[in-house]
């Protein structure tokens, strides 16, 4: 089986492989403060429950743009896995994929690992222009070549982080759940006011944002593609003119492919 891991700034998913199929996912949140110890605590727990044998583990990936817990994690994996595994950590960066992509941008170290891994996991899968729209703490767009070139692209604040920014500034405005949408565009009431901000006004966004974009990536008018991952992709997606797939497993994807080009 292989473990892919991906850790991220607000939470950290993990999939378990056998053979192409996806057996386990979990997605728990990223505690910067969390040991080695206690991260095999936590996984050997969750293991046991789905009657999984680490011993089954035999190969592990892992991208991380939080540098405590990918430091962490590493260790983790060499002290708790390292005796079963075939190969070593295949731990993602600019360096250990250069084969797997062109990264056109300025500073190819600042790229996040997360990044890289969704431009090859979706690039491998349509082999054309693409924007790939991450709905996390950060929402990020990431263009890439037909060539298969990462060419940079776009960060702004997610979704969440608006919402915290909105409470905890306007003494009148209170938490909200956007899951369930808004009646009309025009909210008649606070809630329903900052849900249709929050729903309407994103959509809008990705669509402005994706057209100022292909007309910079596809000048000639070439064909593009966008799709969209990350944990409130769904909730964004059907308010959005541009995004043609949602898929929620492509770093995942990614990280199960990367490995086994190696």
């Amino acid at each position: 089986m292989l473990f892919t891991v991906d850790v991220g700034n607000s939470h950290t998913v993990t999939g378990l492989f056998e053979g192409k199929k996806l057996i386990g996912q979990w997605r728990l949140k990223s505690d910067r403060e969390r040991t080695d110890d206690e991260l095999a605590i936590r996984y050997h727990a969750l293991f046991s429950m789905a009657g999984i044998d680490k011993k089954q583990i035999h190969g592990i990936i892992l991208a991380s743009v939080v540098p405590s817990l990918e430091a962490a994690w590493i260790s983790c994996c060499e002290k708790y896995f390292s005796n079963y595994l075939e190969k070593p950590l295949f731990v993602v960066s600019a360096e250990t994929i250069a084969d797997a992509i062109t990264i056109s941008t300025d500073y190819p170290e600042e790229v996040g690992a997360d990044r890289l891994v969704n431009a090859i996991a979706a690039w491998e899968r349509f082999r054309q222009n693409l924007i790939i729209i991450d709905f996390g703490t950060a929402i990020t767009f990431d263009c890439v070549s037909a060539q298969c070139e990462y060419l940079g692209g776009a960060i702004l604040p997610g979704i969440a982080i608006s919402l915290e920014a909105l409470s905890s500034r306007a003494a009148k405005l209170p938490r909200i759940d956007v899951s369930t949408p808004p009646q009309r565009v025009i909210g008649r009431n606070t809630i329903d006011a900052m849900k249709s901000g929050i729903l309407y006004g994103y959509g809008a966004l990705v669509d402005g944002l994706s057209e100022r974009i292909r007309k910079d990536l596809c000048p000639q008018g070439e064909p593009l593609k966008v799709i969209a991952t990350g944990g409130m992709a769904h909730l964004i997606a059907p308010y959005s003119k541009v995004i043609e797939e949602v898929d929620p497993m492509l770093t995942l994807s990614g990280l199960h492919s990367l490995y086994h080009r190696k």
